[in-house]
């Protein structure tokens, strides 16, 4: 073939492959990013997780830097939009005037999707910050499953699940993995076996005991974290996202016999034993909704 026939081909693909570029820029890269608290770096107690703490005004601080550690990492691994959920407590955590202003914080509860609101299939990845391990672990710092006065065990279809199983899901649903998350070595080995081993890891501290940990100093922490956000969005295409089977069977247990007994009275819940209630969705976000449901409705919600 001759060079002139060469060129005629070879303009076109230049130009293809231009415009391809140009669209996958345009597109950009969107993260979502759920913080909790409980596995942020020096976290033992009660003293650093509410109001109330004489340490939690300063571990919001750090809570905060954690987060923005996540983003700068994503950034370097081409992340281009983000939106972060103020997911421990009451959602009221972060400092929101040191983001950024091109990320958008969800705040304050009751909402649909939970510790994922505002996910959808328009993300490429989602990073966990501070996430614990399980309410059914016997080990992790402050390890619970969305309330740990109330509930003894969340499953989903069969399986008990932590908080980042039934955020995984979600994200799921949407067709997004989750790419990385950071927490004491307990929550991320279980998350890892959970969802996918491909997960990267940020052990910011050592679990001892429920209140007790051999923690990374803040600084220290923002530095894996920072590392393994760019990590994992750099290869989240490794990751497959969790899928649920449909439709999607909650159990959920109660710590105490009388919330199992009232909530059997709503005909689409079924009371399989003392402290269990099994309620069946078409999909993961029926079961969100009806987890925002048992764990916010209080017949004297004012306003």
């Amino acid at each position: 073939m001759r060079k002139t026939a060469y060129r005629s081909l070879l303009v076109p693909l230049l130009l293809i492959l231009a415009a391809s570029t140009s669209a996958a820029a345009q597109k950009g890269l969107k993260v979502y990013i759920s913080a909790d608290m409980e596995g942020i770096a020096g976290v033992v107690t009660a003293d650093q997780l509410g109001p109330t703490g004489f340490e939690y005004n300063r571990f919001r601080e750090f809570m905060t830097s954690s987060v923005l550690a996540a983003i700068e990492g994503a950034r370097e691994a081409g992340a281009t939009e983000f939106v972060v959920s103020d997911s421990h407590g009451n959602g009221e955590s972060l400092l929101i005037d040191r983001f950024p202003e091109d990320v958008t914080i969800v705040r304050s509860w009751p909402r649909p999707l939970g510790m994922m609101e505002g996910i959808d299939s328009t993300f490429d990845a989602v990073l966990f910050v501070g996430y614990h391990a399980a309410t059914t672990n016997p080990a992790g710092v402050r390890a619970h499953t969305l309330s740990s006065a109330h509930y003894a065990a969340v499953k989903l279809n069969g399986v008990a699940v932590p908080e980042g199983g039934i955020s995984a899901a979600i994200a799921g649903h949407f067709g997004v993995p989750v790419v990385m998350i950071s927490g004491d070595n307990v929550a991320v080995s279980e998350t890892q076996q959970l969802i996918d081993r491909n997960i990267a890891g940020a052990v910011v501290k050592r679990a001892i005991g429920f209140h007790s940990a051999a923690t990374l100093t803040p600084q220290a922490a923002e530095k894996i974290i920072r590392a393994q956000a760019k990590a994992g969005v750099e290869r989240r295409a490794q990751i497959k996202p969790w899928v649920l089977k449909k439709p999607v069977r909650l159990d959920l247990t109660f710590k105490n016999y009388r919330p199992a007994e009232v909530m059997a009275l709503l005909p689409i819940i079924q009371r399989t034993d003392a402290h269990t209630i099994r309620f069946d969705g078409k999909d993961m976000l029926e079961v969100s909704r009806m987890l925002e449901f048992i764990g916010e409705y209080s017949s004297d919600l004012t306003p």
